[in-house]
C-alpha cells in the first residue's frame, strides 16, 4: 500500500563545509555591520584535510571523531567596544553565520526534519528577527574534533535576541536556515574566537554517540559559561 511505510529515521544531511561551494551557501555578519568593532570571517581550512597516503587514522572513544577532510573554520576577534559617537546606542559583542535562503522557481527550499529528533552538529572543540536558539555544550576543550547533538524540542522562540514570552513548538517541517553566533556582549567577554565545523545533520536517539551530556547544566567558571549559541 502506497503511503504505508513508516517515515525514514534514517540521518540527514543538511550541510556540509569541505569545499569552498559549500562555504559559499552561508553568510555572515558581526556588530561592525551596526558601528561595532568586532571582525568575522567564514573560510574553508584546508589544513584539516590530511594526504591520502596518511591512511586511515581511528578514534579512540565516541567523543573522539577524526576528520580527514577540509572544513569550515568560523574565526574572528571579538570586541565590545563601539565606533566614536555610537557609545549606549548600540551594542557591540557578536558575530555569526548562517546559511543563505534558497529560492527556485517553484519557491524557496525548505528542509524537513519533523522525522528527526536531534540537530548533530560536527565541531572542533570551543575556542528573520524570530530565531530558534540554543546554546552548544562541548564536551572537549583540547580542540579535537566532536559531535553536538541538540535536541529539536530544547530550542526556544527568541526575538531581537530577548526570549518570546509566549513559547510555541518549532515547526521542523519547513527549516529555512541554519546558523551559529558567539555572543560575547552578552558575557562582557572579547578576545580571538575559532569554531570548526564539518558538517550539520538531523539525527535521531540511535544515533546519538552519547547522550549524556544533555543532562549537563553550566556552572560558573566551566567552559560552557561563554558558548556559541545556534
Amino acid at each position: 500500500m502506497e503511503g504505508a511505510d513508516e517515515p525514514s529515521r534514517v540521518p540527514k544531511v543538511l550541510f556540509t563545509f569541505n569545499s569552498r561551494e559549500d562555504i559559499s551557501q552561508f553568510a555572515t555578519g558581526c556588530d561592525a555591520d551596526v558601528g561595532g568593532t568586532s571582525t568575522v570571517n567564514f573560510e574553508l581550512d584546508e589544513s584539516t584535510a590530511k594526504p591520502s597516503d596518511a591512511g586511515e587514522t581511528k578514534a579512540s572513544s565516541p567523543h573522539d571523531i577524526v576528520v580527514n577532510r577540509p572544513t569550515g573554520k568560523f574565526w574572528g576577534e571579538m570586541r565590545l567596544a563601539v565606533r566614536p559617537g555610537l557609545e549606549g546606542k548600540i551594542r557591540g559583542g557578536y558575530a555569526g553565520f548562517r546559511s543563505k535562503p534558497r529560492p527556485t522557481l517553484f519557491g524557496e527550499l525548505t528542509d524537513d526534519v519533523s522525522n528527526h529528533e536531534y540537530l548533530a552538529l560536527r565541531t572542533d572543540g570551543p575556542i528573520t528577527t524570530d530565531l530558534w536558539q540554543h546554546r552548544l555544550f562541548f564536551r572537549r576543550d583540547d580542540g579535537g574534533w566532536e559531535d553536538v547533538f541538540i535536541p529539536f524540542k530544547d530550542f526556544v522562540l527568541t526575538n531581537t535576541g530577548e526570549l518570546v514570552p509566549h513559547q510555541v513548538q518549532m515547526y521542523r517541517e519547513r527549516i529555512r536556515t541554519i546558523g551559529i553566533s558567539l555572543l560575547g556582549g552578552n558575557s562582557g567577554v572579547e578576545g580571538p574566537y575559532e569554531l570548526g565545523i564539518d558538517s550539520i545533520r538531523a539525527v535521531n536517539v540511535e544515533d546519538v554517540t552519547d547522550t549524556s551530556a544533555f543532562e549537563k547544566v553550566p556552572t560558573e567558571g566551566t567552559q560552557w559559561e561563554r558558548p556559541p549559541v545556534l
